[in-house]
């Protein structure tokens, strides 16, 4: 006689079928023409890009910076190009010698809006087309607790196409999982995923084939990359490094990875 699923089993294979899913479309495909570089700080806040495919960027954008940036510090110094920093809950200004930071006490969301303590949210589009970069390339960093789905979905895809590199911290596995892989199918229309690495400060149990509920995930647009799906990527990078030196790392087992 065939065994019988628990009730809290059957509940749970929807959501270990939409995590598959999702961590599927988030596998890294190997860049033959990307040279990894690692940008910002050397744990929480640092992330990887291909440097030698940044030389048609005109103006970086940081979202979500908590009071510091050394991302796009060291992307503005490197690249010799604005970097605009955007946190409407955290409205310190981080310093910059060397750089050119324009920061912005606003954040990022799907459409214009004031919530009900007075902050200010905008569109990327917006946000974009107010600071004059409609048509420059640009690379941008996302790191929003969650509104990045949001943002993504509603972004137009001629926005997306002048976006060289996008390197964002995604954040949840379980809530609106579908509409997750909703967004980044929309963006793998318009970039290669070039690397993944779980954030260990998010490490939990029960939600493979991720080992966290937040993942940074770098895109590289398909305009400048070459990518041969057929050859395997290392993970973690060399370049990586644990968010949190000081707690075990919770990266996807290798036999998970391709």
């Amino acid at each position: 006689m065939a065994s019988r699923t628990s009730v809290s089993e059957r509940r749970q294979l929807p959501s270990l079928a939409a995590r598959q899913a999702l961590f599927a479309e988030l596998q890294p495909v190997k860049l033959t023409n990307c040279e990894f570089a690692r940008y910002g700080e050397g744990h929480d806040g640092g992330y990887l890009a291909c440097r030698n495919l940044l030389t048609q960027v005109r103006g970086a954008y940081s979202y979500g910076i908590s009071g510091y940036d050394g991302w796009g510090c060291e992307v503005s110094t490197q690249l010799k190009v604005p970097v605009h920093q955007y946190d409407c809950f955290d409205t310190r200004q981080p310093s910059c010698p060397g750089g050119e930071p324009i920061f912005h006490p606003e954040c990022v969301g799907p459409a214009p809006n004031t919530d009900g303590e007075g902050r200010v949210f905008d569109s990327i589009q917006n946000q974009i087309e107010k600071n004059g970069d409609a048509d420059k390339h640009i690379i941008m960093k996302m790191d929003v607790e969650g509104a990045e789905w949001d943002s993504m979905l509603k972004t137009p895809g001629a926005v997306l196409e002048k976006i060289d590199q996008l390197i964002m911290e995604l954040h949840g596995v379980d809530k609106n999982i579908e509409r997750s892989r909703e967004v980044v199918l929309k963006l793998k229309e318009f970039f290669h995923v070039a690397h993944l690495h779980i954030n260990n400060y998010s490490c939990q149990w029960g939600l493979q084939p991720f080992g966290g509920w937040a993942y940074e995930v770098t895109l590289v647009s398909k305009r400048l990359a070459t990518a041969d799906p057929t050859a395997k990527v290392q993970l973690p990078n060399p370049l990586d490094t644990p968010n949190n030196p000081r707690i075990p790392d919770c990266q996807a087992p290798p036999a998970l990875l391709r």
